[in-house]
């Protein structure tokens, strides 16, 4: 019995124990430490270790292939100065820094400072991060941060582009690049000055801040803010920038310019003058591709002509200017202004559907409803055809129901008529010296006492009509056999005295450059004499 007891007393005993050294190790068990990154500046090998008390008493004084490790970093030299307090060295003659298998950086001269982890290379300093190389002669190097700055002058080299400035800074991770001062960009391509550019080395980017010039062949761009892609030579520019080629110029909010395409395409209030034919496009939105001559301009465009000393002013909904044969010595080109077509001169003044222009023939034809005046003259037909000489008018072609009407001046209610199948008018120095009318010709004209007042009214239908004119007044009448009536002016028959077809459409006319922009319907009954009686 007593052996019994002794055997649980012994067993408890045991338990007991088990379980507070069981609770003595589990409280004694180390807590798990967190690794923490060795920033301290090994030395690997000298050939050579001593100090000097005297010269440099903080240093170890190293000789002979040097080699020091920092944070993943390899650093050689053929000698220098060990600062093991401060966790910094200066490094002599053939420093080399390598960072992993993509980075290096080389100098005749560094500080190193452990600490901060900024390396700060002089003299022949070159910077290489896989197919980027920086040449400079003064450049802090941050490895924290990745950044490379450079500000007594440095060339960075990307591929077949090269960027020069006096002050510059490099992310070697982002690949991210911002140039200061004389800043200088060239390929083989193209060349690029500005005082401030950024630069995206992954995407061949070029951010243009401040006043730029960019020349590529025989085009030139002027810009204050926009970006170029060095790489497929794009360039998209705002705040008005110019862009120039071989005396054409187009301006605009904002440009996109594909240089090897030869394609340009402006944005607001654009501008674009071709300074050798003296002409002018603007409006809201325009292109133009050099290698084709195709142009097109539209939304509020405008097409002026400044030739001669008056400009001509002409609206129409777009323009469109194609060039043919623009290889050869016999290019041409057609200008198609479409839709709404209303021009204006102080001396002459057109409207219109649509409109051609042929540089071939210097013809300029109207489609739809043309109407064309000229001072207290107007012009009607189903189609006018004005051909130029040097610029100025040499002949007009009306073709299909013609209808010439002139309003005497002394008169305003009295008009001179003539319709026709068909009319042709010939110019002299751009002044109206012949007219000819052909088929159903009929003529309703005022005969006036001393060229003022009007005295009677002469009514004839034949078959053709010359009137030959000198300064703006009728000379001769040539025609065939007529027949017809004259009339005291207080005794014309309500049909005769304004022809079939009349109309004077004076309200339609375009009055000044502003009002191209109004357009005003013939169709519409307001404007037709005719209609209202």
């Amino acid at each position: 019995m007593k052996k019994a007891v002794y055997f649980l007393m012994f067993v408890l005993f045991l338990s007991v124990a088990g379980a507070g050294a069981q609770k003595n190790r589990t409280r004694k068990r180390p807590a798990r430490k967190t690794r923490v990154q060795d920033t301290r500046v090994y030395l690997v090998h000298a050939d050579v270790l001593h100090f000097d008390q005297y010269k440099n008493p903080d240093a170890t004084i190293l000789n002979g292939k040097v080699h020091f490790t920092h944070v993943g970093a390899r650093l050689y030299c053929d000698s220098a100065y060990f600062y093991e307090a401060s966790n910094s060295f200066e490094a002599f003659g053939h420093v080399k820094m390598y960072q992993g298998d993509t980075l290096s950086l080389v100098s005749d001269y560094a500080y190193y400072d452990g600490n901060e982890q900024i390396a700060r290379a002089r003299y022949n300093v070159v910077l290489k991060n896989r197919k980027t190389t920086l040449y400079t002669d003064s450049l802090d190097f941050d490895r924290l941060y990745d950044n490379a700055y450079f500000f007594e002058g440095g060339k960075m080299v990307d591929g077949n582009t090269t960027l020069t400035s006096d002050w510059g800074e490099y992310n070697t991770k982002t690949k991210m690049s911002v140039f200061n001062y004389d800043v200088k960009m060239k390929s083989p391509k193209f060349y690029l000055t500005t005082d401030t550019l950024y630069y995206d080395n992954a995407r061949s980017m070029a951010h243009i801040v401040g006043p730029s010039n960019i020349t590529s062949g025989n085009s030139h761009i002027y810009s204050e803010q926009g970006y170029y892609d060095t790489k497929n030579e794009q360039a998209r520019l705002m705040e008005r920038s110019v862009l120039d080629n071989e005396g054409k110029t187009l301006v605009g909010d904002s440009v996109f310019y594909d240089s090897k395409q030869g394609f340009s395409q402006a944005f607001r209030n654009i501008i674009y003058v071709d300074s050798v034919n003296k002409n002018k496009l603007t409006g809201n939105y325009g292109e133009y591709y050099e290698n084709t001559g195709f142009a097109l301009c539209t939304d509020s465009a405008v097409a002026i002509d400044y030739s001669q000393g008056d400009s001509l002013y002409m609206h129409a909904d777009t323009f469109k200017i194609v060039t043919y044969n623009i290889e050869t010595d016999s290019a041409y080109r057609k200008i198609y202004a479409f839709h709404k077509v209303r021009a204006y001169r102080t001396d002459v003044q057109a409207v219109c559907d649509s409109l051609v222009y042929n540089s071939l023939d210097s013809c300029m034809t109207m489609y739809t409803d043309p109407i064309v005046w000229n001072n207290n003259q107007q012009l009607l037909g189903d189609k006018i055809q004005v051909f130029l000489k040097d610029s100025v008018i040499d002949r007009a072609h009306v073709i299909g129901n013609a209808f010439s009407i002139q309003q005497l001046r002394s008169d305003t209610s009295c008009y001179n008529q003539i319709s026709s199948k068909e009319m042709f008018a010939y110019f002299i120095d751009g002044n109206i010296h012949e007219t000819q009318a052909k088929d159903q010709v009929i003529i309703g004209y005022y005969f006036e006492e001393g060229d003022t007042v009007p005295i009677i009214y002469n009514y004839q239908e034949t078959t053709e009509l010359k009137m030959f004119l000198k300064d703006r007044k009728l000379q001769s009448v040539w025609t065939p056999k007529t027949s017809g009536t004259m009339y005291p002016l207080n005794q014309i028959p309500a049909n005769k005295k304004q022809l079939d077809g009349f109309a004077w459409y004076d309200e339609v006319r375009p009055r000044n450059r502003y009002d191209i922009f109004v357009w005003r319907s013939k169709k519409n009954d307001r404007y037709n004499t005719t209609a209202s009686r």
